[in-house]
Order: structure tokens, then sequence, then C-alpha cells
């Protein structure tokens, strides 16, 4: 039997659960440093370093109560994945699970409008890389189109090399957004104990009771500012895909889901409350990172510098992630017949090479938009990726409602790594996630254009569902019949 042969043989059922076919052949490179600092990794990104500036404008320092609440619940979904991970480790994650929880039309939904997420989130990544590098003068004479290819072309290369090199990278580009936090957290603190005036503020809690205290506002924006929120914490699902190339991880995807929390109330509350001490509300725009506009105004040299090279670190991060995580998840859509058989294929370092390349080949019609209407790019793709997340999030909680149930019924047995108050925590969640739907509405603009798309996005699932179903039936057969009955 071939080595190919080998690698793509289908898994036998093991312990009742279903055996995922496309979990097959991946080398175990990943050790417990790579998963917790991806896991660090998706927790931080361009929604805290860019984005706190913009949304401590419009909300004041109740932003940090906003960071909390969806923290939580971002929690939440990634303790019950890490619960499934447990329970069967996969490569095709949430969406291996869909396929034994919610049958095969679930799988399919989930993981199209994860691959949506990720490939239009794609997008944004390297228009994001294109214009930090515009930031410095040597890069500004290259058309932004140029900059962007040059960035998927460097990214794609590197993850498609093997496991173990996504795995170093995700760890260096964790270490940098960390180190960078670490530091202004501590040049903050600093101030604080110091009483060291920024901007003509002494800081402390007068900077917050003085002008207008908590909710300046008053509440409306911060809930408004709640479905912006929630996207800065879209990755943290990520853990999930890596446990299927890991070699314990039953063990290292606990400890990686639990520090989450931790790291959330320290990394997101902690700086926004930090940036609220430090200057008013309102001296905070939506156009410059808010720790650059702190370390501005107290004469730290190349302080624009350092954070841009932070910034682009995190959009080369989200990049990274993408394309690793949509092709496992494709190979393992592939293998089950929704997705094309190209996806499925591997490299002889045990890369799925076909997934990354298709959403390779969706973030060059990234690079197309960069040419066409290179100032619309980024805002176009974000609230697209928005509903894929907010579609993977949901998906996980209905496949965990699914399990506990199952596991109820003594058909499986749950781990001791377990999600609390179930079902209580998936409801709560999901009508959650429902209410940043309508929120999106009620926001109007790109917001309700973006809710627009979502008839759009259904008919071609649809559609898209009776090109495939011949081809998820064969299969079914061929994998022994693991696949749920489509007539569900």
């Amino acid at each position: 039997m071939s080595k190919e042969a080998v690698q793509d043989s289908t898994p036998q059922p093991s312990g009742g659960a279903l055996q995922d076919a496309g979990d097959a052949g991946y080398s175990k490179d990943l050790k417990a440093r790579h998963i917790n600092m991806i896991a660090i990794g998706g927790a931080i990104g361009t929604g805290l370093f860019l984005g706190a500036g913009g949304r401590l404008e419009s909300a004041g320092p109740a932003l940090a109560i906003a960071y909390a609440v969806c923290g939580l619940f971002a929690f939440f979904v990634v303790r019950a994945l890490g619960e499934m991970v447990v329970y069967r480790p996969s490569s095709g994650s949430f969406v291996s699970y869909a396929r034994e929880f919610l049958g095969e039309k679930g799988a399919y939904v989930a993981g199209w409008m994860y691959v949506v997420n990720w490939s239009t989130t794609g997008i944004a990544d390297i228009t994001a890389i294109a214009l930090y590098t515009h930031y410095w003068s040597m890069f500004s004479d290259i058309p932004q189109w140029v900059m962007a290819l040059i960035a998927l072309a460097v990214v794609l290369s590197l993850n498609l090399i093997s496991v173990k090199i996504f795995g170093e990278l995700e760890f260096w580009f964790a270490i940098i957004k960390v180190a960078a936090l670490v530091i202004f957290m501590a040049i903050g603190i600093f101030l604080l104990v110091t009483q060291h005036e920024v901007g003509g503020e002494t800081p402390g809690f007068s900077v917050i009771s003085d002008n207008g205290g908590i909710f300046p506002a008053g509440l409306l924006p911060v809930v408004v500012v709640l479905q912006g929120v929630v996207f800065a914490y879209s990755a943290v699902e990520l853990v999930g895909v890596t446990a299927g190339e890991t070699a314990e991880p039953e063990k290292i995807v606990p400890r990686a889901v639990n520090s989450i929390m931790w790291r959330v109330g320290i990394f997101y509350v902690g700086s926004v409350v930090l940036l609220a001490l430090l200057l008013p509300w309102d001296g905070y725009s939506d156009g410059e990172s808010p720790f650059v506009t702190v370390l501005s105004k107290i004469g730290v040299p190349a302080a624009g510098h350092v954070m841009n090279l932070v910034v682009l670190t995190a959009a080369m991060s989200s990049l990274n992630s993408g394309l690793y995580s949509t092709g496992r998840i494709l190979r393992s859509m592939a293998k089950a017949g929704s997705a094309p058989r190209f996806t499925g294929l591997m490299n002889r370092h045990q890369v799925p090479y076909g997934g990354i390349m298709l959403t390779s080949a969706v973030c060059v019609v990234g690079v197309g938009l960069n040419y066409v209407v290179p100032g619309k790019a980024f805002e176009i793709v974000i609230n697209i990726a928005a509903l894929g997340i907010i579609a993977a999030w949901s998906s996980i909680m209905l496949c965990h409602i699914v399990f506990v149930r199952r596991a109820e019924a003594g058909l499986l047995t749950r781990p001791s790594f377990q999600l609390p108050f179930s079902p209580f925590t998936e409801i709560i969640t999901i009508g959650f996630l429902a209410g940043v739907i309508v929120l999106m509405w009620y926001d109007g603009g790109v917001g309700r254009d973006t809710v627009m798309l979502i008839p759009i996005i259904v008919a071609a699932l649809v559609a898209g569902w009776f090109v495939v179903r011949g081809r998820v039936r064969e299969a079914s057969a061929a994998n022994g019949g693991q696949a749920a009955d489509l007539r569900k």
C-alpha cells in the first residue's frame, strides 16, 4: 500500500465516537508552548491594538465592561470546544463535531461559513498589511495591491512548509504582541504610581470621574459597541483546530483553554482600564492606536513606528492562522464529500495544501480589491467575516448541547474537563450571538448591509448542498457509513 493510501485511510471508530477520515496523515509536531501561544495570539489582535481607540471614543471607560462581557462568552465557546477536543481530538475541529452531532448538513454549513470567515478575514489582513507598510516612507511608492500580494506570497510559502514552521511563526508573533502589551502596561502603571502627567492630565480615577464617569455617553453606545468587540476575540477557537497535530491534546488543550480567561482579563480588560485612567475617553480617536496616543503624549520617541510594527505582526499572525485553519477544515470536509476533492490533498510535509491554496485563491480576489477600491477593501470584507465567526461559534454551542444530551443518555462519556451549567451556558451564548446580529442591523450603514447579505449566503449554501450531497453520500458509504443520515 502506498504512503498516500496509508495517510488517507479512514481511522477506525473508538469508544463509540465518529472518527474523521480527514484526521489521518498529520504529524504531531505542535508542542505545548506552541498551543499556549496560539491561544494567546488568538485572543489578542488588531481589535485591541488598533480598534480600542475608536471604541473608547464612542463608549468611554465602560468599554472595559464590554470587553469583559464578550470575553466571557468567548471563553464559554472555547471551553465547550475544549471539552469536545478532549473527548475526540480532530483537526477538523468543530466541523468534525458538527458532522457527529448535527449531521452532514450541519457540518457543511459550519465548515463553509468558517471558510467564508477566514477567506474574507485573509483579504482584510493582506489589506491591513499593505496599509501598515505604507506607514513607512520606504514603502509608500509601492502600490497597495503589490504589498498585499507580497504579504500573501510570503505567508503562504511559510504555511506550506510544515506545521512546525506554522507553530514557530505563531509562537513568535504572539511573543511580540504580548511583549508590547506588557511593556505598555508597565509604563502605564509607572505613570499611575508616580502621577506623571499625560497630555496635561494627572492619571488616576479622577480622569474618569471628572470626564463623565464610567458611562459618559450613556448605556446605548456601550451596547452598540459590543458588535465590534465580539469580533476582536475571533480566532480563539483556533486552539481546537491545532489539537489534531499535537501529541497530548488531552493535557495541553485544557490548560490553554483555561488560560484564555485570565489573559482576557489582564490584556483586554486591564489595558482598557489603564487607558481610561491615563487619558480622558474623548482623547482617543478611531484613526490612531490608543497605545500610540498615550506614548506620544509623554514624548516616547518612535512610538508610532513601534506600534505599527506590532499591528503589522498581528495582521500577519491572523493571515497565517487563517490559512492554517481553513486548510485543516477543508481537508475534513473534502474527505466527507462536502468540499472539492483537491482540498483534501496533502504534500510530503503532511500539510493539507489543497485547502490552503483555495483560501489563498480567494485572498487573491482581495489583491484585486486593493487594486480597484483600495480605500474600501478592508471595510467591505471584514463585515462579511463577522457573519462567519458568529456562525462558527453558534455551531460549536449547538454541537455541545447535543454532545451533552448524548452523554446524559449514556451514549458517550463526558471528560472531566467540562463546560459548566450546560445547557444554560450554550443557550445564553447563542442568544448573545443572535443579539449581535440585531445590533448590526440597528447600527445601520455597513452593519445593516452585512445583515442583508444573510439571505444571499443562505441561498448559496442551499444551492451548494444540492451540488455536493451526492458526493457526501458516497463518502459516507466509503467511510463505513459513519456520517449522519442525510434525511435529517
